[in-house]
């Protein structure tokens, strides 16, 4: 198998594999058979992560039509923002039983994700395609 094709294979599997962890709140756990836990905090962030992976691995596949390199920052703002996503609708939509301090670190930690995004954004804009 040449490259091409196993990028663009890892990357479909990244992004059914995060598409059926981020939908585990809504029964896709159930469905599957995977084991059901009480918070679905963690499986929703790692299906964040994985769809972020997959998309950078897109973006690998198909690099010579973009100026973003996949698995550089290009993948980096792929992965954080598609994380921050995934943790932005849980945190607003989510029904999470922790403390304050819980909610103060994770709105911490969903600005920085977003902000380096920004950050690194910029920094690919400005850079000679």
């Amino acid at each position: 198998m040449n490259k091409p094709i196993l990028l663009l294979a890892d990357a479909i599997i990244n992004l059914i594999i995060g598409c059926i962890l981020i939908l585990y709140p809504i029964g896709m756990g159930k469905i599957i058979g995977i084991p059901l836990v009480k918070s679905s905090f963690y499986p929703i962030v790692l299906g964040g992560v994985l769809i972020g992976i997959g998309i950078a691995l897109l973006i690998e596949r198909l690099r010579e039509s973009s100026r973003f390199i996949g698995l550089g920052l290009g993948g980096a703002i792929s992965i954080n923002l598609c994380a921050g996503m995934a943790l932005l609708i849980l945190m607003l939509f989510g029904d999470l039983s922790i403390p304050f301090r819980g909610h103060f670190i994770l709105w911490i930690l969903v600005a920085v994700v977003f902000g380096i995004s920004i950050l690194e954004f910029f920094v690919i804009s400005k850079r000679p395609k």
